[in-house]
């Protein structure tokens, strides 16, 4: 184990892999026989079908699957257990010295592409009741971020407020794609920004692998490796450009954002030539009052992950109060354990007390907790 004895370590993006029986029992009796249930698709890839579509193919293709379709209680055997049972993630976050981790879906990242959206509501309403009841195990440990159907903006916004005034969720998670084809600086979203701003929770942006919906980069391969590499860091700076250069940020000041799972090495690049851009061409960024750069330090942060080499880079250009530490688990990209480790190590190339903002106060005023009484003694 490594030594954190000095540090809250708080796990800004971990994730949670729903089991494939949860929703017979979650999701609403008219909604069952539509319910995730593992497959294979013609191509004998593992997916998921999901009412009349199939979802995370092309995600499926990063990781080995079985030849067969594994039955309810079955996982492929690479995945951690800590992902569908809470006890076994205790066992692993007190191994790693993590003390606290927000969590985010699996297949729930994909349930976007679904047309049909009262299904799509559903199982977003199962997925937050069986998270909500997940976290319990440790409460003070495991917490939310609800899965919302962005494409309906009502729905999305009676769901958030359920979830934060009755599951005690932390914020509102949402992919950086288009919803239905339009951005997330489109105006229709402006009441969803206004509810999140009132409830006083970060906006998590987490971009997954679509097979559908708009993601930058899908044209240029077939390989899911190049695919991956690619959609991430994109559509993340197409969300951050968006939402700060589109008056999101101006028009919501109280508004908080985290862009997760893209790295950070982009960050300096991307808030330059959005600066530059501003200054040539600011007639036509109507109501964007600052530079890019200074929205982004007022209201956004960044996660890096375990083997973010370029961070101290990152936290020497930008500063260090707006990046936060997340360790993906229990999915594959970073192997585990050594998390901790291999950050810390890492991080000793940046400022004195930067790792205690990393990996622990910077997550803390995103997610607007206090650091707990038996933490400061």
């Amino acid at each position: 184990m490594t030594d954190t004895s000095d540090i809250y370590v708080v796990d800004a993006d971990g994730h949670v892999i729903e089991p494939p029986d949860m929703w017979q029992e979650y999701l609403e009796a008219r909604y069952r026989a539509s319910a995730p249930r593992p497959v294979l698709d013609e191509d004998g890839t593992f997916c998921y079908a999901v009412g009349d579509g199939l979802v995370m193919r092309t995600a499926s293709r990063l990781g080995d699957r079985p030849e067969a379709i594994p039955g309810e209680d079955d996982f492929p055997a690479e995945l951690n257990p800590g992902g569908w049972d809470a006890a076994a993630r205790m066992v692993d976050m007190d191994g790693e010295g993590i003390d606290l981790s927000f969590l985010y879906p699996t297949v729930g990242l994909f349930l976007p592409e679904l047309p049909d959206l009262e299904l799509h509501a559903a199982l977003c309403r199962a997925y937050n009741n069986w998270l909500h009841d997940y976290c319990q195990t440790a409460p003070d440990r495991l917490m939310g971020v609800a899965l919302l159907p962005l494409n309906d903006v009502d729905m999305s916004i009676r769901e958030l407020e359920r979830c934060t005034k009755d599951l005690g969720f932390r914020g509102a998670f949402i992919r950086p794609n288009p919803y239905g084809g339009l951005p997330v600086q489109h105006p229709r979203y402006e009441p969803f920004w206004d509810c999140v701003e009132s409830l006083g929770i970060p906006v998590t942006v987490h971009e997954g692998m679509a097979d559908t919906l708009p993601t930058l980069g899908r044209d240029r391969s077939a390989n899911p490796a190049i695919r991956h590499l690619m959609c991430h860091p994109f559509e993340q700076m197409a969300a951050c450009a968006g939402l700060i250069l589109g008056g999101v940020l101006e028009r919501h000041p109280g508004l908080r954002f985290v862009f997760l799972e893209s790295g950070c090495g982009w960050l300096p690049y991307w808030l330059e030539r959005m600066d530059g851009h501003f200054g040539n061409w600011s007639h036509h960024l109507h109501g964007v009052k600052h530079k890019p750069s200074e929205y982004f330090q007022r209201q956004c942060f960044i996660s890096m992950d375990p083997d973010d080499e370029g961070a101290p880079s990152v936290l020497e250009q930008v500063g260090d109060e707006c990046m936060v530490w997340a360790s993906d688990y229990p999915h594959t990209d970073h192997p585990f354990p050594g998390v901790i480790k291999s950050t810390l190590d890492i991080l000793a190339r940046a400022p004195a007390g930067t790792p205690n903002k990393v990996l622990s106060t910077n997550a803390l005023r995103l997610y607007d907790l206090e650091l707990p009484a038996k933490a400061r003694a």
